[in-house]
């Protein structure tokens, strides 16, 4: 792909000093996916490397539905939500663990056909709790994670020592 696009949609990417609360540096990815053009063009740079090899996307709530969404659509594959405790109706798998600034734990139904190839999506890879997490989930639900991917990695909190191997379109 022309890095041009990408440079563009990553200039899209806001800093916010000091939320949710001091010290941390939000990212706020809100205008990128206001445009439909930079938002295409992170979609097909998150599927680049995994192109045919997955069955079904899981996103990590919230910012990682939106990012797992526009990819199911784009690779004409199933989506499955994993989300924060207590959103689901009959969760059949929850994993705790830590954030950057706090813990939580998260949630999926029992949906993800069994031996399912399943691509992890999440926004930000930060200390990579919420993907060691996910993958976690998506084992206990039968599924095989053949790859992770995010939008942003912040590289110097480290994430990659827990979750491994991860594509990230940008890297801060």
């Amino acid at each position: 792909m022309d890095a041009a696009p990408l440079a563009r949609a990553e200039s899209l990417i806001r800093s916010i000093p000091d939320y949710p609360e001091p010290g941390i540096v939000f990212r706020d990815i809100t205008p990128l996916l206001a445009d439909a053009a930079a938002l295409g063009d992170v979609i097909d740079a998150l599927i680049a490397p995994f192109a045919g090899r997955f069955d079904v996307v899981a996103g990590i709530e919230a910012r990682g539905f939106l990012l797992a969404g526009a990819i199911a659509t784009r690779a004409e594959v199933g989506l499955v939500p994993i989300r924060k405790a207590g959103k689901l109706p009959r969760p059949a798998a929850s994993v705790s663990y830590a954030l950057e600034y706090a813990t939580a734990t998260i949630e999926a139904h029992d949906d993800l056909p069994e031996g399912a190839r399943v691509l992890l999506v999440d926004d930000v890879l930060a200390t990579g709790g919420t993907l060691v997490a996910g993958h976690q989930i998506v084992r206990s639900l039968g599924g095989e994670v053949v790859g992770s991917a995010v939008l942003l990695e912040i590289a110097a909190l480290g994430g990659r020592t827990a979750t491994g191997d991860v594509h990230a379109v940008f890297t801060v």
